[in-house]
């Protein structure tokens, strides 16, 4: 009888602590909804902002040149690598399975069109997400932490338009450019590639690269990527903007711009890629 009372007093405690976590889990449920919503209103007005000052005088045009020395000079070792080894290691890659079905020929075609198409333009948006955006959180935050941001507001500069407007502008400009020297890159490498198993002149492999590229293949492959940058440009720079907690919001901050800036790229590429199929 002792053991009956014992085990029910235990299913009673076990019932009261289960119905008393129901309210806390619905409450982190219902936080999580309302910083979600919140933060994407406060994304939409940072957006909003920007496009106001970036059409309104004055413009930041030294700052703005300097940005984009940084982004896109200081970027391009990088991405020329990047595209040098991705060209190469995928032409190696494909010509065993080519070769099984006797069209090695098609090689140099599939190549170029696979870089520009798709693998170019996400590659280097990934990269620039990586570097670009880690950078201009971390610099951003720092700035916030250290008051500096509030410092240029009372010495009567803007600083949304001159830290914020000049930077996302920057990568917007510059991840296109990017992208096209990555694919130039990467055609050197895939050229490499076809010549470690085989013998192909220069202009041959470059006249069968080319001769199945068109019009619908370059010009919304490089659309996307000012889509690209201006998307890593704004959150990183809102992430940086926007950081608090002292140094510590400077290492989320920089972390959170990677996260978010990569996905966007992948959510971006998958919008595109469903337009352009309509003109295919």
């Amino acid at each position: 009888m002792k053991n009956l009372v014992t085990q029910l007093s235990s299913i009673e405690i076990k019932a009261k602590e289960s119905l008393t976590k129901i309210p806390l889990k619905l409450e982190v449920h219902y936080n999580f909804i309302q910083n979600f919503f919140t933060d994407v209103a406060r994304v939409a007005i940072f957006t909003g902002r920007f496009f106001k000052e970036t059409i309104s005088p004055p413009y930041e045009v030294n700052e703005l040149l300097k940005q984009c020395y940084f982004i896109g000079y200081k970027s391009l070792p990088l991405v020329g690598i990047t595209g040098f080894i991705m060209g190469l290691v995928f032409t190696i890659q494909s010509r065993p399975t080519l070769a099984e079905f006797g069209a090695e020929s098609w090689l140099p075609s599939m190549i170029s069109v696979s870089i520009v198409r798709e693998i170019g333009p996400v590659i280097t948006a990934l990269i620039c997400a990586g570097k670009i955006g880690s950078g201009i959180g971390a610099e951003l935050a720092s700035m916030k932490v250290t008051e500096q941001i509030d410092a240029m507001e009372v010495s009567g500069t803007n600083p949304f338009k001159y830290i914020i407007v000049t930077r996302v502008v920057a990568a917007t400009i510059m991840l296109p450019v990017l992208t096209v020297f990555n694919d130039v890159i990467s055609m050197f490498g895939s050229f490499a590639g076809v010549n470690l198993k085989g013998d192909v002149s220069f202009y041959l492999y470059f006249a069968q690269a080319f001769a199945h590229l068109d019009f619908l293949d370059v010009v919304p492959s490089l659309a996307k990527t000012f889509f690209f940058g201006l998307a890593i440009g704004l959150i990183a720079c809102y992430k940086g903007y926007n950081a608090t907690n002292g140094t510590e919001g400077v290492g989320k901050a920089a972390n959170s711009s990677v996260v978010v800036a990569s996905l966007m790229v992948f959510v971006i590429d998958i919008i595109a890629v469903q337009i352009t199929s309509l003109f295919y």
